[in-house]
């Protein structure tokens, strides 16, 4: 397969594994807040997302950097993607003097 084809998808599913990681962590403070047991969901839940996108990293890149890189980029990207569609609205100032 062509290189950069490759390095593409690698960034694809950096993406997709970035919004599984900060996805979950949204619904997981949604859930945990409103929970008696907040840490156990909050513990529970940063194990199974490392856990999931460790492996995801670790057969996605095959061992090559350049994939790492990629996947990290597209991972980075959800974060910064999820954290834009996530922001709290900002109030409309009144301007009026």
């Amino acid at each position: 397969m062509n290189e950069t084809l490759t390095w593409i998808l690698s960034g694809i599913a950096g993406i997709a594994l970035g919004v599984i990681f900060f996805g979950g962590l949204l619904w997981t403070i949604r859930r945990g807040l409103s929970s008696p047991r907040a840490a156990l969901w909050f513990l529970g839940s940063a194990l199974l997302r490392m856990g999931i996108v460790l492996t995801g990293f670790y057969f996605i890149t095959g061992g090559q950097w350049q994939r790492l890189a990629s996947c990290l980029l597209g991972f980075l990207i959800a974060r910064l993607a999820i954290t834009w569609l996530t922001r709290p609205k900002e109030k409309e100032a009144n301007h009026a003097s």
